[in-house]
């Protein structure tokens, strides 16, 4: 059986992300910064796997000590998965991305921020159960 995870953050109300960035990004409050700590720890020695604009925004240490994948649109996700057998592989975000991979997704790990400001982009509690209800 293929390890399929995610780790995400959201806002109070769910909120994802503003502008094609975490609607908290550079956020130095120490709550932030210890969700990406965390973030990189447990992805570390694993698989990940995003789109290109979630992949161009990880730093260049991340790609040392796990391995990331850029997929796309037009690739299919049990394939994609295939490519690596025993491994736990973590889906990055976007909603794009997880209205696809949902329904592999055998664990959610989704840390709740104090964030409460804007947001365009949303998270959709049916990717829970393998769906998607909305497209942003």
């Amino acid at each position: 059986m293929i390890d399929v995870r995610c780790i995400c953050a959201i806002g109070l109300r769910g909120q994802l992300g503003l502008n094609g960035h975490l609607p908290w990004e550079g956020n130095t409050d120490p709550l932030f910064v210890e969700d990406v700590t965390r973030f990189f720890a447990l992805t570390m020695g694993h698989v990940l796997i995003a789109g290109p604009k979630t992949v161009a925004s990880v730093p260049e240490f991340a790609f040392k000590d796990r391995t990331i994948d850029v997929i796309r649109s037009h690739e299919d996700p049990e394939q994609v998965l295939k490519r690596y057998p025993g491994r736990r592989i973590f889906v990055g975000g976007g909603i794009a991305v997880w209205n696809v991979y949902a329904k592999y997704i055998q664990n959610w790990d989704i840390t709740r921020l104090p964030y409460d400001g804007e947001a365009d982009r949303w998270f959709d509690p049916a990717w829970l159960v393998g769906g998607a209800l909305r497209a942003g």
